[in-house]
Parts: C-alpha cells; structure tokens; sequence
C-alpha cells in the first residue's frame, strides 16, 4: 500500500507556519538568539533557539488548556492543527474515526513543569504538588490530545527516541498505514525543554557550543564547530494511504517511499565511530525507495548537529551508504539556522527534505566558511542551492544509539 503526505505543520523558531518556515531556511535566517536574562548567567552556554511569541489561542487552543498544559503540548497542538487543516481531514466525514491514528513523541517530555514542580516539592512541600502534574509532563500527553481533539479512535500511540523520535513517528505511522492498519495517520515530535537545567546538563556534559555569537553558534560540518544550539519546537504530518487520498480529492504534496531504522549498540551518547550502524538505516531507506545513482538526483537533509562527533560519523556514514556516489548527493544541515530541536527535529527536518524536493531548492547550511576536511561532501555552504530532485531523505541520530532515516518522492 503507497503512503502519502496530505498535511504539515510547523512551529519553529523560524516560523511558526510552514510557508514562513521555508522562507527563512531557505534564505538562511537564523533563529539562533543570546539568553539575555540574568538567571543564566551561570550557565556554561549563552545561545538557544526559542519559538518567540507564540499565542496558542491562534491555533484554537482553549484558555483554560493554555493555562494547565506544559509548553511543549501546546506547540504540538499547534504544529498538528496545522496540518489537519491543511489535509482537510476529518473524523466521521472523509475518514472513519476507528482509522485515523497518531503516533506523535517527545524525547523528554513536559520539562518546564517538571523543573517547577521540583522547586515548589523543594520549597513549599509535597501538598502543593499538582495532581496533574504526572499527565501534564509525560511523554503521550500530545498524543493523546491529538487523538482526544480529533476523534482519532484508531492506533494512537507515543515514542521516545531522543533526537531520533518525530522520524521513528513518521516512520510508525507509515508502517502503520501500509500494512493497513489504519487510513489517516497524524504524527511528528515535539520538545520544549529551553530551561536553565537543561542548559547545564546539556553544557556540562560538553554537548552545546560555548559561542555567543548566534551566527558562529550552529556550525556543522564547519572545522570551527563547538556543539550544538539547544532549541525547541514541533513539526506535525498527516500520512494517508494513496487510495483514501484519491477517493476523497485530497492534495497529495509527497509520497513516503521508505523508512530504515538501526541501533548502534555502543554508547548512551557517542555513536558508533565507524559509521556502519547509522549507514544501515540510510541503506534501508534508500532500497525500499528504490533509489538509482543513474536516475535519482538526491537531497539529504543531515542531523548535522554541529558537534564534532556527529558530523564526521554522519558523513562517513553518508559514504558507506552511497558508496563512490556520495560525491553526487546534495546535502545541508538546517539546524545550522534552527537549532536542534531534540525530539522535534527529525519531524521539522522531514518537512524541510519534502519542500525542498516539491520547490526545486535545496536550502544552505549557514556559517560553512571552513568544511572539516573529514567532512568532505556537498553540504550547499552558505547559499540556497536550485535543483530539480526526484528523491529526498532525513536521517536523524539519537542519544543511546537510535538511528532513522525516512525516504521522499514525488508523484
């Protein structure tokens, strides 16, 4: 059964709708901004990428859930109304409720409240606990809100891959529609974690870059490079079979044609030095999308997170994959304008792989003045690039090892 994308949906740092979204990646508007409040001083990074001014009210979200939900379930609402709209799907009009579905995570989960709630355990004792607090901050909370606001009664469910989870949910959900479980799949990732303990943790274990200058912050696959830019954000699709598309007129703007996932079994944080793991989720990706040196012109949308690890394994892995094509792929890593955004990236970066493929316009890694001479391929440097793509893939690499990587094509 062929699967396609009907919707999508973003709230970045970069846009908080998927046309302005594109805009700024592509012409290389960065996100990135110091941390100007005082509290942080201390803190061993001064630079993240926060979604500014965002109103959930604008995405039809309720006063009363603005004020007892966590961040990071509000901006997943926001990104997954998005593009339900956009798909014009609707429970028990063009889809029966019993086969719409959602399969959308959190590498982390409701952070900001869990920080809250432990300073007021601390200074104010446990009966001012709130007894919402478990099902505010667990990782499932916009999962099932999705599914709770639409009427998605079909397989509805959560996972946690760290960085890999929005592209592990795409990759469910299509599995899901494919072996033809369900008609309509609603999935992505979200994180919303910028707080002064994540910044510690992330910086003392030597994870973010030490610059303060937001244009020198995100830098992968620069020789420069000092880790990377924590962020937060969300990014939502609506998958769907080919024939319910069809059968209810729904605008088709990509086909999901392959999905490959790996472990690297070797360490929480590092990945696998040799690059052999994360190349076997690229591999998968590539055969079930019956990708041709000879036919396809390729994008890749890199993890390409800027820490020095990462973007010397990925790009061996991007050579054991292709093999002496891996001089031909176009590649660029747009957290170089974004930031990471942890469990919403792969998701966010799907979206960039697939509008890239539709418009002809692969998007630039920004800050590329000096390649590491280990990272020695395409990466487009600085300046959007025009090619007209037949295929387009996003890999993402998880924290314990979670490799995934999903496939694009036109129809």
């Amino acid at each position: 059964m062929r699967v396609v994308v009907t919707g999508m949906g973003v709230i970045t740092p970069v846009g908080q709708d998927v046309e302005t979204f594109w805009k700024n990646i592509v012409e290389g508007n960065c996100g990135i901004s110091v941390v100007d409040d005082p509290l942080y001083d201390q803190l061993p990074s001064k630079v993240w990428s926060v979604v500014k001014d965002f109103n959930p009210a604008a995405y039809g979200i309720e006063p009363a859930m603005i004020r007892k939900q966590d961040r990071f379930t509000l901006i997943a609402l926001a990104a997954s109304q998005q593009a339900i709209l956009q798909s014009r799907i609707k429970s028990g009009e063009n889809v029966r409720p019993e086969r719409f579905g959602v399969v959308f995570g959190s590498g982390i989960g409701g952070f900001q409240t869990t920080a809250l709630e432990t300073v007021k355990m601390a200074n104010e004792g446990p009966k001012w606990i709130s007894p919402q607090f478990i099902p505010t901050v667990i990782t499932n909370v916009p999962a099932a809100y999705i599914s709770i606001r639409n009427d998605a009664r079909g397989p509805s469910f959560s996972m946690s891959t760290a960085c890999s989870t929005s592209t592990h949910c795409i990759g469910e959900a299509y599995k899901t529609i494919k072996h033809g479980e369900a008609d309509v799949m609603v999935c992505g990732g979200v994180e919303a974690v910028c707080t002064p303990m994540a910044l510690a943790t992330f910086g003392n274990m030597k994870a973010l870059t030490k610059s303060t200058d937001p244009m020198r912050a995100s830098l992968p696959f620069n020789i420069h490079r000092g880790g990377f830019v924590l962020g937060e954000g969300s990014g939502a699709l609506v998958l769907e079979s080919y024939e319910h598309a069809k059968k209810r007129g729904a605008g088709i703007i990509a086909e999901v044609c392959g999905y490959g996932c790996s472990s690297d079994a070797y360490h929480i944080t590092a990945p696998r030095p040799d690059g052999t793991t994360q190349a076997e989720a690229i591999r998968q990706a590539l055969k079930q999308a019956g990708y041709s040196s000879r036919r396809d012109n390729i994008y890749v949308n890199a993890h390409g997170t800027g820490t020095l690890l990462n973007d010397t394994v990925e790009t061996l892995a991007f050579h054991l994959a292709f093999g002496r094509n891996a001089s031909r792929i176009h590649v660029s890593s747009t957290k170089s304008v974004t930031g990471h955004l942890m469990g919403g990236t792969g998701v966010v970066e799907a979206i960039a792989a697939i509008l890239a493929l539709d418009r002809g316009v692969i998007p630039p890694t920004i800050g590329l003045d000096e390649i590491d001479p280990a990272c020695d391929l395409d990466y487009t440097p600085n300046k959007a690039k025009k090619e007209a793509l037949t295929i387009a893939i996003s890999d993402s690499l998880g924290f314990g090892g979670h490799n995934s990587c999903l496939a694009f094509r036109k129809l």
